[in-house]
């Protein structure tokens, strides 16, 4: 499914990423992946900031061999997939089976996620 709406996030994922961020401490497993075909580049998502809903947390990976975990806002995902001509979309059939840390662990260890 691509994501040609505002925002790629449902009302249900939105209240999972908050919950998530005010559940302080906990690693928590990604609520959904996005991702732009055909290109190495994905995002994680397992928080979001409950004052700025645009601000999400998790690991990127921008294809680059260096994922990283941290912030983001749909805003630069949207830049960065507009300035490479390609869509992201959401991976409808991601389910996290473990929780964001391990994840980066082996996205360090690989040089790019693999959910």
């Amino acid at each position: 499914m691509l994501i040609k709406d505002i925002s790629p996030l449902t009302v249900a994922d939105c209240v999972k990423l908050l919950v998530n961020a005010l559940d302080d401490g906990i690693d928590h497993v990604p609520v959904l992946k996005l991702q732009v075909r055909g290109r190495d580049i994905v995002w994680l998502i397992s928080e979001s900031d409950p004052d700025y809903p645009d601000r999400l947390f998790g690991l990127c990976d921008l294809g680059t061999g260096d994922p990283e975990v941290g912030y983001f806002s749909l805003s630069e995902i949207r830049a960065v997939t507009e300035r490479l001509g390609f869509p992201f979309e959401r991976d409808m059939h991601f389910v996290a089976d473990k929780p964001l840390s391990a994840f980066a662990a082996e996205a360090r260890e690989k040089g790019r996620i693999i959910a």
